[in-house]
């Protein structure tokens, strides 16, 4: 009875280590498997945050009116690719803005820690997202410190300045700095507060400048910035690499009345816009020229020399 008794606490013992083993290998294929599943999940989300929901957004800049006020709205086109290469870079025109399709936080989660592959592509530093700063190489806590500094009034004016951040090291300079994309400010298209922001400006001469794009109709060159009260070479100097001029409509010169043509900032007077009308009525079309006024001393040579800068019809 005794030995009876052993073999069948030998069998049970054996019986419940068999289901004890088989519910171990169950649980080790069960993590196992989860484990492969949730891999496989992460890879997918990192995956489906890569390329295929990347947008590009194309902002087109205000469109100014003839006085120098806004006349439109800001226009913003997704889906173009406005002026990138071939290999991502940009090849110069409007800012280009890289925006992701919104994901859900516990995605972005997963995202922010899973490993990050380093991508190189064309961005503006001044609009580069904190997650397109870690595609670009940067760790989420260098990312922020460039997205603080800008939240702060900071701006990069010139590639040099990004460079200059204490999170940009040398060699992810080298690495980005042809893919760096700072668009020039358009004279012609920029408010006060733009103007405000370049360096050597202030608010005086911010407000001259939207005020003298007014009476001229547009700026036709950036030489034209010399015209205004006390704004001298060192200033243009200091900011031609930061700036553009976009073709202004042609101010009613040769067609206009006497009350546009006095309007013109280079001419100011009754007598002389008369005079200009009496020249323009008893000579042939081709002899309207800022060359033939001088000639028939009309306006004076420093009169002419910046009439000439202008676009005049």
């Amino acid at each position: 009875m005794v030995e009876k008794d052993k073999k069948q606490k030998q069998t049970s013992a054996t019986a419940a280590f068999k289901v004890g083993a088989i519910a171990l290998a169950f649980l080790i294929v069960g993590y196992q498997t989860a484990l492969f599943v949730h891999k496989a999940a992460v890879a997918r989300i990192v995956a489906n945050r890569d390329t295929p929901d990347t947008v590009y957004i194309r902002e087109i800049p205000e469109q100014v009116g003839d006085d120098g006020r806004d006349v439109g709205d800001t226009c913003v086109i997704a889906g173009q690719f406005g002026n990138l290469g071939d290999d991502g870079r940009d090849v110069g025109g409007p800012d280009i803005v890289r925006h992701n399709a919104p994901h859900s936080k516990e995605a972005q989660k997963i995202w922010s820690h899973a490993p990050k592959k380093v991508e190189s592509f064309a961005f503006n530093p001044n609009t580069v997202s904190l997650t397109d700063l870690q595609r670009l190489g940067f760790s989420e806590k260098q990312a922020q410190s460039i997205i603080n500094y800008r939240e702060k009034g900071g701006r990069f004016r010139r590639k040099s300045d990004f460079a200059k951040s204490y999170v940009v090291s040398d060699s992810v300079y080298q690495r980005l700095e042809s893919y760096i994309v700072i668009p020039k400010i358009d004279i012609n298209k920029a408010d006060s507060a733009t103007f405000d922001s370049l360096p050597g400006i202030g608010g005086y001469f911010a407000r001259k400048m939207v005020e003298y794009r007014g009476q001229l109709h547009g700026y036709s060159c950036p030489e034209q910035l010399l015209e205004i009260y006390r704004f001298d070479e060192d200033k243009l100097n200091g900011l031609r690499d930061l700036i553009t001029c976009s073709a202004p409509k042609p101010y009613p010169f040769w067609e206009g009345d006497l009350e546009s043509i006095k309007a013109h900032p280079h001419i100011r007077s009754a007598s002389t816009a008369r005079a200009i009308i009496l020249y323009r009525d008893n000579n042939p079309k081709e002899l309207w020229t800022i060359e033939g006024l001088l000639k028939a001393g009309i306006i004076s040579s420093e009169q002419a020399t910046k009439l000439s800068r202008c676009r005049l019809r």
